[in-house]
This record gives structure tokens, sequence and C-alpha cells, in this order.
């Protein structure tokens, strides 16, 4: 996995230690532990995580790290299906769109 420098690039000025937190804990540590849980499936449960918060605004970067880490649009869609019926609708339109783009070619 390619080393994440988004937290740094988007905060490290303002939030020093949260952009240290994201990038080399969340990042560096958690989501490379690969042996203990597949990225195809870390991939899911966040975008899951994200629907259902209604956390929107990071859903497009993690959209495509799931594209990247194998999860079709066919599952992205299902897995949306399921969330609309347990977190209500409007997130799941919502989670629609972006994957739409996301998952358009």
């Amino acid at each position: 996995m390619a080393k994440v420098t988004a937290g740094r690039d988007a905060l490290g000025d303002f939030a020093p230690k949260f952009a240290e937190l994201n990038d080399d804990v969340l990042f560096g540590q958690v989501w490379s532990r690969e042996t203990e849980f597949a990225p195809r499936d870390r991939s899911i449960v966040t975008v899951t995580a994200l629907i259902t918060g209604g956390n929107f605004e990071q859903l497009p970067f993690h959209l495509n790290k799931a594209k990247e880490n194998g999860v079709t649009k066919e599952e992205v869609a299902e897995i949306i299906t399921q969330l609309a019926f347990y977190v209500g609708w409007p997130k799941a339109w919502s989670a629609f769109n972006i994957a739409k783009e996301i998952y358009k070619d």
C-alpha cells in the first residue's frame, strides 16, 4: 500500500497530531495489517461505516480504494441496497450518486 499523506497534506499545519494519527496510525498501521484482515474486506467495512454515518465527504476516497482492492460495481450496488433498509433511503441515494461516479468506467 502506498504511503498516505492526506492528513498532512490537508491538515498538517492546522492539526499536526490528527494528521499524524491519520497517516501513520490509521493508514500506516491499521490498513497495513493485510494478514489479519484483507484490504478488500477492510474496504467493504469502511465504505459501509461511512455510508451508515452519513460521512459522504470521505466516501469518494474510500470507494476508489475499494475499487482498487477488488470490490466490484455490482458488490457496491448490493452493499448500498442492503444498507438502504437499515440506515435510510436518503443515505443510499447519496451513496449511489457517489458510487456511480467512481464506477462509471
